[in-house]
């Protein structure tokens, strides 16, 4: 049992590693199939993805008689999908953010296994992903205001490779300095002023 949770946190940790190379560093080298020539995947590859998603989320809503409709979009390099239902649907049922996040790598490895190529599609359920954007919007304002105030870096607890991401764009508008720090689970963002 002990090596099947070490297996566990080892499959988390490698997919953060993963996330952040992509998320962190350029694309080099040739494309492959269903990829443009900057390494990244077409949106005709992007929709593919998003609906061989949103077949698997579909089985899994129905298996669990939860209500929802599924979108689906491409943004930002990434295929896009928001399960939504109205006020009185049990969906509320798997819209807290550490269900949405597991739900999300699940589905990661369904299109995986099917494409047989990485995915980085992003997953919302019931608003849950925007609600969180706004808190981070809230975090990354906190932490400028606080380097530009004290012209020391600031750091900030660990977040996925999803949520750095939308800090270093915020902290990046706001002309400060970003930089993700740190191995695995406590991988987090070190704002700087600008030197």
């Amino acid at each position: 049992m002990t090596e099947t949770n070490i297996n566990e946190t080892t499959a988390t940790d490698v997919t953060d590693e993963v996330l952040d190379a992509v998320a962190d560093e350029e694309t080099e080298g040739q494309a492959t199939e269903g990829e443009s020539a900057g390494g990244s995947k077409s949106i005709k590859a992007l929709e593919e993805e998003g609906e061989i998603a949103a077949d698997y989320l579909e089985e899994l809503l129905d298996i669990f008689d939860l209500d929802g409709d599924i979108d689906i979009d491409v943004r930002g390099g990434r295929a896009y999908l928001e399960v939504t239902a109205g006020e009185n649907s049990n969906l509320r049922l798997i819209s807290e953010p550490e269900t949405v996040e597991a739900l999300q790598e699940l589905t990661r490895l369904a299109v995986q296994a099917k494409t047989n190529a990485f995915s980085r599609l992003i997953l919302d359920v019931g608003g849950s992903r925007q609600a969180r954007v706004n808190e981070l919007t809230k975090v990354a304002q906190r932490a400028i205001d606080k380097v530009t105030g004290s012209g020391e870096a600031y750091a900030l607890k660990p977040m996925s490779s999803y949520e750095r991401k939308i800090i270093h764009d915020l902290v990046s508008e706001a002309g400060l300095i970003s930089e993700s720090e740190g191995e695995g689970r406590d991988r987090h963002i070190v704002v700087k002023p600008q030197a």
